[in-house]
């Protein structure tokens, strides 16, 4: 049979450990969190998870052999847990569970070869689009679409009313969609 003392000497040693875990330990918490998040600022977002693990392997460490110095042995598990989080960070630098837009935001948009051909094509049917136009009316609808020269500014060059210029770019933007739509192409858009 055990003795009363062997069987409540757990409790105590158990007691033992909370109470220098509260004492040696948990008051370097806040303190630890600000040195992680500026010294490791790949970990901000999970300081909290690594000063809890740091927690836990100390926890374990002291339940094993008694440690000297708290505040020395939990800020180098702090560092090498965050080092190695950093390192499997690496590995893998993308998670798509934390941020479901990432996967989207991943995605190149640059156009693709197929794109490219296309973009030029529909480029050559416009260019063949305005190059059918009456010459008065090519020339407003260049200086005002391609050369970006506004209604008044073209007016003022051409030394024709607003009116006109407005004239002008409204029968070549439809004939240029006639032409356009002759060809196959519904939009430049599309």
């Amino acid at each position: 049979m055990s003795s009363p003392s062997t069987t409540s000497s757990p409790a105590l040693s158990e007691r033992s450990a909370k109470h220098w875990f509260e004492q040696e330990v948990h008051p370097h918490g806040g303190q630890l969190k600000s040195w992680l998040s500026g010294s490791f600022p790949g970990v901000r977002s999970e300081v909290d998870d690594v000063v809890q693990e740091s927690y836990l392997k100390i926890w374990k460490r002291q339940a094993v052999q008694p440690i000297a110095s708290a505040k020395a042995f939990l800020f180098i598990a702090a560092r090498n847990i965050a080092i190695d989080w950093l390192r499997r960070g690496r590995r893998s630098p993308i998670d798509l569970y934390a941020d479901p837009d990432l996967g989207r935001a991943v995605v190149d948009d640059a156009p693709n070869a197929i794109e490219i051909l296309s973009m030029h094509e529909r480029y050559q049917l416009l260019v063949q689009a305005v190059a059918a136009l009456p010459p008065r009316c090519r020339e407003v609808v260049l200086w005002h679409k391609f050369r970006g020269l506004s209604q008044r500014e073209v007016a003022t060059k051409l030394q024709i009313s607003e009116r006109t210029v407005e004239v002008h770019v409204r029968n070549a933007v439809r004939h240029c969609e006639t032409f356009l739509r002759g060809q196959g192409v519904c939009s430049l858009r599309d």
